[in-house]
This record gives structure tokens, C-alpha cells and sequence, in this order.
């Protein structure tokens, strides 16, 4: 069997439109990644960027399961003594709900440059509308539902 390499011109990327209204968070992110990175593709090899572009909106009714939207924190630190910034997960999705999503499929990409390139085709909306309808995106069901 021979290994596929494309040219990466040659790779066709489509744009999916996700809503993540009522979808588990971390199911709906692993999703979300899959698609990233080109996973679902037949030519895939794990050293090129074959996947598409993901538009999520409704990120602001994602769910998460259990109590974790009363424990769940996130963490960043200003590299400095005494720098680190805690905040809660109720307050991240009073402040930008947008950030959850792109945190939680950030975790699942891969941590190098070509990492960085594939989540630039990832784009959160907190409402119903994003200004990609010239790019006619597709629905796309991902995740699981509440």
C-alpha cells in the first residue's frame, strides 16, 4: 500500500456550521478537533493539515455534565511571582463563552506550529449569526445532545 502525500493546494477544505446549543461540551471539542486536524479524510497523514473549517455558534448554550459548571476552573498565569488568575467557569461564560470552545478544542490539537494553523479554522460565535455566509457553510451535527 502506498502513502498519499498531497500538495497542500490540491487539498479541497469545506466550512461546516456547527450549533452547540444543548451538546456536551468536551464531546462537541473532541468532534470539533477531529474535523480540525482532517482526521476524517482518506488521504490523512499526521504531518499535514487536511481539514476544514468549523464556524460554532449558540456557544453560549453549550452544557457541561454533572457539577462541573460549579467546580471547573480555568487557569493562566502572567509569568510573573504571585501571577496566576483563577476564574470559575460561570464567570468565563458571563465574560466571553466564545473562549470555553476554543480552550477546550486547544487542549485537543496538537501542541506546535501546525497546532496553531489548524485553529485558525475554527470559528466560535456566542449567537445565531457569523459573518461567513458568503463561504455557504454546511450543517454539521457533532457531539452529543442534553
Amino acid at each position: 500500500m502506498k502513502t498519499v502525500v498531497m500538495n497542500h493546494k490540491e487539498i479541497a477544505r469545506k466550512w461546516y456550521l456547527v450549533d452547540a446549543k444543548n451538546k456536551v461540551l468536551g464531546r462537541l471539542a473532541s468532534d470539533i478537533a477531529g474535523k480540525l486536524i482532517g482526521k476524517n479524510r482518506p488521504a490523512y497523514s499526521p504531518n499535514q493539515d487536511h481539514g476544514d473549517h468549523i464556524i460554532v455558534i449558540n456557544a453560549d448554550k453549550v452544557a457541561v455534565t454533572g457539577r462541573k459548571a460549579e467546580i471547573k476552573n480555568y487557569f493562566r498565569h502572567s509569568q510573573y511571582p504571585g501571577g496566576e488568575k483563577i476564574r470559575s467557569y460561570k464567570k468565563q461564560m458571563e465574560l466571553d463563552s466564545t473562549r470555553i470552545i476554543i480552550h477546550a478544542v486547544k487542549g485537543m490539537v496538537p501542541k506546535n506550529t501546525r497546532g496553531r494553523a489548524i485553529l485558525k479554522k475554527l470559528h466560535v460565535y456566542s449567537g445565531e449569526s457569523h459573518p461567513h455566509e458568503a463561504q455557504k457553510p454546511e450543517p454539521l451535527s457533532l457531539g452529543k445532545t442534553i
